[in-house]
């Protein structure tokens, strides 16, 4: 087993080029999986999980126990799907015959439309971060940059210093599938993250040579995408917004904000880095109460007609 998966993680990063992000998703996925075969004794000979004896069975099983723990209809499909990787892969590599995962239905999602900020509330959470110490200014400059590009929080975390150029206002960002998109950044985005780079300064000093990496921690190393997710959680909290909310909800406030804006989705879609614009679209549903207002205003027929006495 460890060689197969030693194999499959090799197939990831040559092959597919994935992130470290990615890899971990991926490799939790399977061990969850493990975890549950040894638990219930599904494909288990002599206290061993046998590659060969995983059968459907024991796939749809795993997804009732998902189920059970009420997990969402989108986490169980990504499961799902991670595991037909790994047995496609085994597949080809002759290490098993057939793919059983792929004869598992593919669980059903709820259309659910993101969680976002109100444009009061997301400048509200910005001003949060208080003092001049390196962790306010720092989550400032964090927090700004979230919104100013609205970046998933792992392309966050995997910014370098070289990524940030404050002169030209641009960053650039290393998205899924290894894809590179340079985006611009807002005046008060780059107004907060020159202050960051001084304290950022005095800080890697300390520890030279520091790491490349642009967000540290408290003690000098690179932030890691779960500290800086307990980071944006805490505001969020500390907020105490009506809907809750999301580190990820930062992400889709931009995109409703610059579809309210007047933004094409054409325009939305390359910041944010969506390879399919059908992935975009769902924030389209965040205009219709807007488009309806300027209907009643502009249609001739949209308006009542006055009563005749």
């Amino acid at each position: 087993m460890e060689k197969a998966l030693q194999e499959f993680k090799n197939y990831l990063l040559v092959e597919k080029n994935a992130s470290p992000h990615t890899l971990e998703s991926y490799f939790n996925d399977i061990s969850q999986f493990w975890s549950f075969l040894i638990y219930s004794g599904h494909a288990v000979e002599s206290g061993t999980v046998r590659l060969e004896k995983i059968d459907r069975l024991a796939l749809r099983s795993f997804m009732v126990h998902l189920y059970e723990k009420n997990l969402s209809g989108s986490t169980m499909r990504r499961k799902l799907s991670t595991l037909r990787s790994f047995f496609r892969f085994l597949c080809r590599e002759d290490i098993i015959q057939n793919n059983v995962a792929k004869t598992v239905p593919t669980p059903r999602i709820q259309n659910k439309l993101p969680s976002y900020f109100s444009v009061d509330e997301m400048f509200r959470l910005l001003e949060l971060p208080e003092g001049k110490g390196f962790l306010p200014v720092r989550d400032r400059a964090m927090l700004e940059l979230f919104y100013s590009c609205g970046l998933r929080i792992s392309e966050l975390v995997s910014l370098t210093r070289e990524d940030i150029n404050p002169d030209s206002r641009m960053v650039k960002v290393l998205g899924k599938g290894g894809k590179e998109r340079l985006l611009p950044l807002g005046h008060q985005c780059v107004k907060a993250l020159e202050t960051y780079l001084i304290v950022r300064m005095d800080k890697v000093r300390k520890f030279n040579p520091g790491p490349d990496k642009l967000f540290l921690n408290y003690r000098g190393a690179a932030i890691t995408v779960r500290g800086m997710r307990k980071v944006v959680e805490k505001y969020i909290k500390q907020g105490n917004f009506p809907g809750g909310g999301s580190p990820h909800s930062i992400r889709h406030s931009f995109a409703t904000h610059l579809l309210e804006g007047g933004a094409d989705l054409r325009s939305i879609q390359e910041l944010l880095g969506h390879s399919s614009l059908s992935t975009t679209q769902k924030y389209t549903h965040l205009t219709l109460d807007r488009l309806s207002e300027t209907y009643d205003r502009a249609h001739p027929r949209a308006k009542e007609k006055p009563a005749i006495e």
